[in-house]
């Protein structure tokens, strides 16, 4: 294998990363259209690229990826697989597969066969042209997980956007090119619960995307339940800064404000001798609403504080240890 001295000046290799959880069916088809890439080629702008090496992480799905992974790994000299000590979700599988790749680029795509690789190296030349350190593919089609889904996912990304400010959450995608500096070293700093894209926007200089058309799924069924996806969702908002906590005192100031001004015009009314109704109905209804500002206020605030409890107690992120079948784990009693 020729070593990076001996390498084109001029030549670009990038690591492709791919967090596998349920990629028993649709892996050997979409490491056959990468194949194509490990030759070195010459982009639509002239650059000169070649896919070195590709990494599949396991993340112990409910399938059989773990001997495709296997399988591919003989097959293909270009493949080389990161196994995790258990399952940690899809951004820590792919921050584990960033750590351990080489290559000038990182490319993370999605093991279902919606991200077509042949656009590499279009978004290789957008980060060229832009002098960006990290590109992300801006879909021309919608998503292939349904219209809820998807509007879902755009509001989202949308809220969270208008509320946390700062960092434009509408382009992050799974499909993504990153100068490979930038990405292993995101991967070694990130902390647990961290969002990636937001851990990356932290860093990264000037950021782009590339139009790409998304592709079906390969006819298997998504990996996120309702249950994730939320979670994913409020990952991102508290990774996203602590302009929450910043929600969570204006939140109280309003409801102060609104309890003084109540209390001028029912004293008001009274001094000026109009009848001031009288009853639980009023009290209770003001009690409820603040009782639950302050418990809204309170989960927010405990949420971040469990995110610095777990960083500070040092839980990590991903643990990437040996092929489970290669070690004790593997090895059986002769019947």
């Amino acid at each position: 294998m020729p070593t990076p001295e001996s390498l084109p000046h001029d030549l670009h290799r990038v690591s492709v990363v791919i967090p596998v959880y349920q990629g028993e069916r649709t892996l050997p088809a979409l490491l056959t259209e990468i194949e194509a890439l490990t030759t070195e080629s010459v982009t639509p702008d002239g650059n000169r690229v070649v896919v070195a090496e590709v990494l599949l992480v396991f993340d112990h799905g409910p399938d059989g990826s773990a001997e495709a992974i296997r399988t591919l790994e003989r097959e293909h000299a270009f493949v080389r697989s990161v196994w995790l000590s258990r399952n940690f979700g899809q951004h820590p599988a792919t921050l584990a597969g960033m750590a351990s790749s080489g290559g000038d680029w990182i490319v993370t795509l999605d093991e279902d066969g919606q991200h077509d690789p042949a656009a590499i190296p279009e978004m290789l030349d957008t980060a060229l042209r832009e002098r960006a350190t990290v590109v992300y593919a801006r879909p021309l089609n919608p998503a292939p997980h349904g219209p809820l889904r998807n509007a879902a996912s755009r509001g989202s990304k949308r809220l969270i956007d208008r509320l946390v400010g700062g960092t434009d959450t509408t382009s992050f995608q799974s499909y993504r090119l990153i100068l490979g500096e930038v990405g292993r070293s995101v991967a070694a700093y990130a902390g647990s619960g961290v969002y990636l894209d937001v851990a990356l926007s932290w860093v990264a200089g000037d950021v782009a995307t590339t139009p790409v058309h998304l592709r079906e799924e390969g006819g298997r069924r998504s990996g996120y339940s309702l249950r994730k996806l939320l979670s994913h969702f409020w990952r991102m908002v508290l990774s996203s800064g602590t302009r929450g906590l910043r929600l969570v005192s204006v939140l109280g100031v309003a409801f102060a404000v609104v309890g003084l001004v109540l209390a001028v015009v029912i004293l008001v009314g009274r001094i000026a001798g109009d009848p001031v109704p009288e009853g639980w109905t009023s009290t209770v209804i003001i009690v409820l609403v603040s009782t639950g500002a302050v418990l809204f206020s309170l989960g927010v605030v405990a949420e971040y504080v469990g995110v610095a409890v777990n960083m500070a107690m040092g839980k990590p992120l991903y643990l990437i240890v040996s092929d489970p079948a290669s070690g004790p784990l593997g090895r059986r009693r002769p019947r």
